[in-house]
């Protein structure tokens, strides 16, 4: 009786059988786990026990891509869908540097390549969160994704908040501080690319789910996809480190490039401000900071390489330094806007 009053428990009961016995979801266990809860058909505390065990567990790459799977079936999704070249998320925020990945998301799309940008903010405190920036940036949050259609097709870049997506997934990112920890829900919003984009980009914060990532990239068959350890978990390269980027194309195993340290000072001190005022001085040339700008040059080279528009490092990172040069500067306002409370 308990099967056919609560079916969400098998799931539960799999990652709870103790040291010995629990055992990973499926993929088709996780599609239909989540598929159970973006449904509203599990209670509660049955997701927070099943977040948590996966949590304490730890998530494998069929599990991303089960959830992902889950996701993608119950987006409502517009008539006439745009063609996307790129899915670029934005879940972490960031606390110690600005978002300068906002300028080479921005620049690759004057570039005329369509980039579609998604996330989620404000679930976890002293953090500059996209969706705000992108507002003071005068630029448009799609309200529906209808209209996130639109704002391709006029601009050739959309940022859509992740409740847009799906309104549960956003109630469950912002059960972190409730839980105390984060849960595999921060992972696989990640890799939602609602509009089937073939180059899908990734950025990571610990080390260890560049291996999760690039498993549910392969599982998924998607494409093109490249995740690094970015700062703060961001799409954003460090310049003052080595960066590791694995690739992955459809199925195929993934492929390992070490890119290289782009600045001659590895020393790079917190932001203090977290002015967004600087994004403007730098789009605009009132700014030459060496650390800013070949970090937006330096992330553009990796999704410059990753979508095929340059075979090795070097010439993707002379594409992107040219794409930076002739940047449209009118197309951001010179001071951030005052966005009302």
């Amino acid at each position: 009786m308990e099967q056919v009053l609560y079916p969400f428990a098998k799931y539960i009961a799999i990652l709870a059988r103790g040291k010995t016995k629990v055992r990973a979801l499926t993929m088709e266990e996780s599609e239909d786990a989540m598929g159970i809860i973006l449904r509203g058909e599990a209670e509660r505390e049955q997701i927070g026990a099943f977040l948590m065990l996966l949590r304490l567990k730890e998530e494998e790459p069929q599990e991303i891509a089960g959830f992902t799977l889950a996701a993608r079936s119950v987006f409502n999704m517009p008539e006439k869908t745009p063609s996307v070249d790129v899915d670029w998320s934005s879940y972490a925020g960031k606390r110690i540097q600005l978002p300068w990945f906002l300028l080479s998301a921005l620049a690759l799309s004057q570039a005329g390549h369509r980039v579609f940008m998604h996330g989620s903010g404000g679930h976890t405190p002293g953090r500059v969160y996209t969706r705000e920036t992108l507002q003071r940036l005068g630029l448009p949050i799609a309200r529906r994704l209808s209209e996130a259609a639109e704002h391709i097709e006029q601009n050739n870049f959309c940022y859509t908040p992740l409740e847009i997506l799906s309104p549960i997934l956003r109630h469950l990112i912002e059960l972190r501080p409730l839980l105390g920890l984060r849960s595999p829900v921060h992972s696989f919003s990640r890799m939602l690319n609602p509009f089937n984009a073939p180059t899908m980009m990734q950025g990571i914060f610990h080390r260890g789910f560049m291996d999760i990532h690039a498993g549910a990239a392969m599982l998924l068959g998607q494409e093109r996809m490249a995740v690094f350890r970015g700062e703060g978990g961001e799409i954003e390269r460090r310049p003052n480190k080595p960066t590791l980027v694995y690739s992955t194309f459809g199925h195929s195993e993934p492929v390992q490039e070490k890119w290289p340290v782009l600045v001659k000072d590895p020393r790079q001190a917190p932001d203090e401000e977290m002015n967004v005022a600087g994004l403007l001085d730098l789009w605009h040339a009132r700014s030459t900071d060496e650390y800013a700008t070949a970090s937006v040059t330096g992330t553009l080279a990796i999704a410059l390489k990753t979508m095929g528009e340059a075979h090795d490092i070097q010439s993707a990172q002379t594409l992107a330094e040219k794409i930076w040069v002739g940047r449209n500067a009118s197309a951001l306002p010179d001071q951030p806007l005052i966005l009302a409370s």
